[in-house]
């Protein structure tokens, strides 16, 4: 039998997984290897945006999977370019470049981006603007953009050329944003932050700066993108239209795939051989994908999430007005935070294994902060059910 010692065993200790086995799961329900039951509010991330085991997908892996498997990108495949296709009709983009995860479509960004702007600007126009408290993965180049120390500690020197500012900050912003920077980096919404959403005047202003010094806007969706804010992407909702945006975890419900969407110009600047993967773009993944974007794009669904945001806020809401337990909570979405008030008893460790012990798996954020991030389908009674092991386990801390 299979047992979580194994893990300290054989795995390099870069995580700290829980002390239970997941074993089956299907739409918002896991079992462990003891055939305990959880209600999933965590979506491995925010990624099973359809849930576990979508039958849809499932049809679309099989059917595929008895048909191609894998190629060389010396050659192109069906389900590839229908997705290519179908994410172009439903964006602002001309071209996409498929990748294998969020933070790889991010290093193949900042590549592009950079590439656009000294071919057409010069040599010199290689700077990044990035923004504190971000997440954009953990390769050498996300986490120089990420900026925090705890991330890039033991890892440097760092790619050069990056800068950073406070997000949701006016102030200064002209400073940086100038003739030699190439690009902004930015997400929408910070989810690593507690689901900080940017404010207005904010992007007003870098939308400006980047005007006028020819900056192109990177926009990271990994998190946000399809669907989980309800809108396909979380861009529509904030008046403003990327050069480049990068997707990954929803667009494949679980199964590996990043996407990097870009106008033509920026994309004619990447020749053949300046920018590869093995596996991106694959059979396997590019079929679960299509299947997902025609899902989740639709405008029904994307209602009900946020019909569904509204049930979680008055839950919240209410439970908040119980317990006394959350110093706030922020929503976009089906992406919620609630920072904690922390106590001796209660912080985001003790919440979260107190929710394990329940049958509840939620999610951290930054700041004391439980992250929730369900499926977008997840039935409004599991909502339910799920709110009420969140509101008894800290019901329970506080009586300790």
């Amino acid at each position: 039998m299979v047992t979580r010692k194994q893990f300290d065993d054989y795995m390099m200790p870069v995580y700290n997984p829980a002390h239970f086995i997941p074993v089956k799961a299907k739409g918002s329900i896991v079992w462990d290897s003891k055939n305990k039951k959880y209600i999933d509010f965590a979506a491995g991330i925010a990624v099973t945006n359809l849930g576990h085991c979508y039958p849809p997908l499932l049809k679309a892996l099989h059917d595929q999977s008895k048909k191609m498997w894998h190629l060389s990108n010396a050659l192109t495949n069906a389900p590839a370019l229908n997705l290519a296709k179908m994410l172009c009709k439903h964006t602002f983009a001309d071209k996409v470049f498929f990748a294998n995860s969020g933070a790889e479509a991010m290093e193949g960004a900042v590549k592009t981006a950079r590439k656009y702007a000294t071919l057409k600007y010069g040599k010199n126009k290689t700077e990044i603007v990035a923004f504190s408290d971000a997440f954009h993965g953990r390769t050498m180049m996300t986490i120089a953009l990420n900026g925090s120390e705890r991330m890039t500690a033991g890892f440097g020197p760092m790619p050069a050329g990056i800068k950073h500012h406070e997000y949701n900050e006016i102030d200064g912003l002209e400073k940086l944003i100038n003739k030699n920077t190439a690009a902004v980096v930015l997400e929408l919404v910070q989810g690593e932050a507690g689901i900080i959403k940017a404010k207005k005047g904010f992007l007003a202003k870098i939308k400006k700066l980047c005007k006028q010094n020819n900056v192109l806007i990177i926009v990271d969706e990994v998190q946000s993108g399809v669907g989980r804010t309800g809108t396909l992407f979380a861009y529509e909702q904030f008046n403003i239209k990327p050069d480049i945006l990068t997707c990954a975890k929803g667009l494949g419900n679980g199964f590996p795939i990043g996407a990097i969407l870009a106008k033509e110009d920026v994309a004619q600047s990447m020749q053949v051989g300046s920018h590869g993967t093995t596996y991106g773009g694959n059979p396997l993944a590019c079929s679960v994908a299509l299947e997902v974007i025609n899902t989740v794009s639709k405008k029904r669904l994307l209602s009900n999430v946020l019909k569904k945001e509204q049930l979680f806020i008055k839950k919240l809401d209410a439970m908040n007005k119980k317990l006394n337990c959350f110093e706030r909570i922020n929503t976009a979405g089906l992406w919620i935070g609630c920072k904690l008030k922390v106590t001796d008893t209660i912080n985001l460790d003790t919440v979260l294994q107190q929710c394990y012990k329940n049958g509840l798996m939620v999610l951290k954020a930054n700041n004391n902060t439980i992250r929730i991030a369900p499926s977008l389908i997840i039935e409004d009674k599991l909502i339910n059910s799920g709110l009420d092991i969140l509101e008894k386990s800290i019901a329970q801390l506080q009586k300790a």
